[in-house]
């Protein structure tokens, strides 16, 4: 695969989804000796090779879902497909969704990950991935690949759909997304084309789960577990949760304080009794099991004193409660089991996991004191990191559960305050202190908007096209200049663009041809001002090729002026050309042969041996293969101009689609062209052809072809089509029309393309464009204070905190999820957010992210504000 697209693809891929990744430690595993029986059976459904299977495990919190799927992950790592490979393993890949990464609480980064682990895990498949991804770049985009890039992904081992949720407040589109996931599973596995391929998923057992395993696309498909292994008389049932799970949990508990005593000398080992006792306890839930362990081998405290707490708890429980009262427990063991409480609830609902020191400057001076303190007394259920700079994470998506109801704590003496509301105002508060308020973005658009009142909108598709000639994503003063030229509104100031290379590239196609032809073109070749161009180095290479030949204004120019600029070294380089040759066919370049500059060049060794010739051609051919195939360094062939030039003349490019020039490309020193600026035009005109030839295709392959074809213009063009898309989508509300940042929104949505598009570059790339040049014109200079404001907001950015990005990024999702009623402090910090520094706000995410996001976190935000915010005074 390519660099540039190994490297999106990696960049899109959750790199922390696979069963052993670092993010994910301590990986959870079966203990050696426990879960036998359900192991073997799922290994025996795994050696099955009759048909594809989606294998379904699924349970309450806490029976060791997570570890029964790491412990068949790393047995399938560690076979090989056939006897003979050496590096295919029969492990395809791993996706274990968490609430805690944002990347893996949904599903739109399932199939773009699982494509970056088959193309890394199996050779034979990259050539695949590559080739899906160079055809249609916006697979890489999360909002729509799903679909399209599940087409990518052969077949995986995934768990946890329990963990997937939706950034989206609206938890049936979450359910919608999982029944999504498991129908494209299904279809994939119906590929005929594809290997004996088995699924392996895990989840809670919940209703609109198992609604999408009965599908009737879905269900033949579907080995269930818990199942009975027979189907008449007495059946014996594998289940997570079944009796033989209390052998399990006492073989762990066992196992434990055996490695206790390790550490512990003076500590007396639990008796049977004692380990019958606390596995009864657990309630055949791994996760409480685990959790005892962790409480009583806590290094602060003496483990006698821990594990009689542990033994005192009351075996009349609820099923599925006895980890509620084991965190009951533990929180009545801190110094302040309401501070506790609360800051366990902060770690529990943050939509992405942050270090403590950015918990607390998030949480401010107030609610923020003390976070380290707090929590290294939760240590049991919480992941405190020995370095300080990596995130803090709850252990188990129980705990969440635990503060997601006030009910489910029994502890009279905690105070509840809810985490939502907490992170809501912390996160408008920083804001509001630390953004500063600026109406910056608003200026430019009014500016823009001002210029662009006689421009009619175009198509994203049209914009595509009529760029097509330009190989890298253009700065945004280079694309707003070629656009105007494209749409003819051109003026003087703008005559240096036709002296860059994208200009010169415009002036080779077939567009430009026919603009050029036109009266109004052929009357400003005849201007003093083009005439000067026609002399720089751009004019003088355009003369040279068949739109400068056969322009009209070009052959006029010739008539005029070719005396002096023949007898430069262009000059004569350029009579071995195509064009040349032609051109002294002409009465005016019969002429020229007649003048006295004409014939000193017919008496050097160059003109005598083309004029030797049947007009020259023959020898200029073979002259330029010679140079080609003959000569003795590439970097000799590229000084001597004639061997260039003559490729891009008509007898080189019809050499070059032929057998011996196809040959040459596949060559050192065809390949070392093929990285030049000269080959550029080619491709993308004759050039094409021979990308679609088997030769053209092996080198599209390859790391140069790769590279060519990611950072064309088609992969800036179908970003900034989604872009468009979701700008024409979405719909402000009238009564917040005439605030700032909705003024901005409707400002760029009512742009036509021609500036929307630079706009867009300008936000995409933050590039240094101070040493742009650019003519004296008013909607130049807008776009380019447009750049200005987007540099500025992204080195303003740089020195921002974490604990700001969390805030900028996640302020509607806590607000969202504020229980009513209000406070008048929520209430107050939101409406002086939103009345002074939003602008400020979309100004920032937007150069710091792109506009589709910060519109659904909008789209949040106006509904909240419609509903809690009073009008502004008069």
């Amino acid at each position: 695969m390519s660099e540039g697209t190994w490297e999106k693809l990696s960049q899109v891929a959750a790199n922390g989804a696979e069963h052993d990744s670092r993010e994910r430690h301590p990986h959870p595993k079966c203990l050696e000796g426990t879960r036998v029986t359900l192991l073997d059976y799922i290994y025996g459904l795994l050696d099955k090779k009759e048909k594809n299977q989606i294998i379904w495990l699924h349970g309450t919190a806490g029976v060791g879902k997570s570890a029964v799927a790491f412990t068949v992950a790393e047995r399938m790592k560690s076979l090989k497909v056939t006897e003979q490979t050496r590096i295919e393993t029969r492990l395809a890949g791993t996706f274990f969704f968490s609430r805690k990464h944002m990347k893996r609480r949904t599903t739109g980064y399932f199939f773009a990950t699982l494509a970056y682990q088959l193309a890394t895990n199996f050779p034979s498949v990259r050539t695949h991935v590559n080739k899906a991804i160079l055809e249609n770049p916006a697979l890489l985009d999360p909002d729509k690949s799903t679909t399209r890039m599940r087409q990518s992904a052969f077949g995986v081992h995934c768990r946890c759909l329990d963990e997937c949720t939706s950034e989206s407040i609206n938890e049936d589109k979450s359910e919608s997304e999982l029944a999504e996931l498991i129908f494209l599973l299904a279809q994939s596995l119906c590929d005929p084309e594809l290997p004996v391929t088995h699924i392996l998923v895990t989840s809670r057992s919940e209703g609109y789960i198992h609604e999408a395993m009965q599908n009737k696309d879905v269900r033949p498909l579907v080995g269930e577990i818990p199942v009975n292994l027979s189907g008449e008389g007495v059946a014996t049932t594998i289940s997570l949760d079944g009796a033989d799970v209390d052998e399990d949990i006492y073989r762990f508990l066992e196992d434990s304080f055996r490695r206790l005593r390790l550490r512990y000398s003076t500590f007396l080992q639990p008796t049977q009794a004692q380990l019958e006792r606390l596995a009864n306890r657990a309630g055949r839930r791994f996760i409480v099991a685990t959790t005892m362990m962790k409480f009583i081998d806590d290094r602060n405290h003496g483990p006698c004193a821990r594990l009689d707490l542990m033994l005192e708890l009351t075996h009349q429980l609820l099923p599925g409660t006895e980890v509620f009262k084991l965190y009951d427990l533990i929180l009545s063991t801190c110094a302040d089991p309401t501070l506790a409480y609360k800051h366990l609830s902060v770690i529990s609902v943050l939509a992405d996991p942050l270090p403590i020191s950015q918990i607390s400057e998030l949480l401010g001076d107030g609610q923020g004191r003390d976070v380290e303190k707090v929590l290294v007394q939760l240590r049991s259920i919480i992941d405190l990191p020995t370095d300080s700079t990596l995130p803090v994470n709850i252990y188990h998506s129980s705990v969440r559960d635990y503060v997601s109801r006030r009910s489910n704590c029994c502890l009279h003496q905690v105070q509840f305050t809810s985490p939502h509301s907490l992170l809501a105002r912390s996160s408008l508060h920083l804001m509001v202190h630390e953004i500063p308020e600026s109406t910056a973005l608003l200026d430019v658009l009014s500016e823009l908007k001002k210029h662009s009142q006689a421009m009619q909108p175009q198509d994203p598709q049209n914009l595509k096209h009529l760029l097509s000639f330009m190989h890298y994503a253009p700065d945004p003063i280079q694309a707003l200049i070629t656009l105007l030229w494209l749409r003819g509104n051109y003026r003087s100031e703008l005559q240096f663009w036709l002296d860059t290379e994208d200009g010169y590239d415009w002036l080779q196609t077939e567009g430009a041809n026919d603009w050029l032809q036109s009266q109004r073109m052929k009357d400003w070749l005849q201007t003093e001002d083009r005439q000067q161009w026609l002399w720089t180095e751009a004019g003088q290479n355009w003369l040279q090729t068949t739109a400068g030949r056969e322009t009209e204004g070009g052959q006029d120019w010739l008539l005029i002026n070719p005396g002096n600029w023949l007898q430069t070294e262009g000059g004569e380089e350029w009579l071995w050309t195509g064009a040349g040759r032609e051109w002294l066919e002409t009465t005016a370049g019969q002429d020229w042969l007649q003048t006295e500059a004409g014939k000193e060049w017919s008496w050097k060794e160059a003109g005598q041996d083309l004029l030797e010739t049947n007009s020259g051609q023959e020898l200029a051919a073979d002259r330029g293969k010679a140079r080609l195939v003959g000569g003795p360094t590439w970097a000799r062939l590229v000084a001597v101009r004639g061997g260039t030039d003559w490729l891009q003349s008509w007898d080189g490019r019809d050499w070059l689609n032929n057998e011996g020039g196809r040959d040459w490309l596949q060559t050192e020193n065809g390949r070392d062209w093929l990285q030049t600026w000269d080959m550029q035009a080619w491709l993308e005109n004759e050039g094409r052809d021979w990308l679609n030839n088997e030769g053209g295709q092996d080198w599209l392959q390859t790391e140069n072809g790769q590279a060519w074809r990611t950072i064309n213009i088609w992969v800036t063009m179908e970003e900034f089509s989604s872009t468009s898309e979701a700008i024409r989508e979405y719909m402000i509300a009238p009564e917040l029309s005439l605030q700032p940042p909705f003024q901005a929104i409707q400002l760029f949505k009512a742009l036509p393309d021609f500036l929307m598009f630079p706009v867009f570059l300008a936000l995409r790339d933050q590039q240094d464009y101070s040493d742009t040049a650019s003519p004296d014109m008013e909607i130049v200079h807008a776009v380019k204070a447009f750049s200005g404001i987007a540099g500025e907001a992204w080195e303003r950015s740089q020195s921002a905190s974490g604990a700001l990005e969390y805030a900028c990024q996640n302020w509607a999702i806590h607000l969202s999820r504020t229980p009513e009623p209000w406070n008048e402090s929520l209430a107050h910090v939101f409406q002086s957010f939103w009345n002074r520094n939003l602008v400020s706000w979309l100004e920032r995410q937007w150069c710091l992210t792109d506009l589709p996001s910060c519109l659904t976190i909008l789209s949040d935000g106006e509904k909240l504000a419609k509903e809690h915010l009073r009008a502004p005074e008069s």
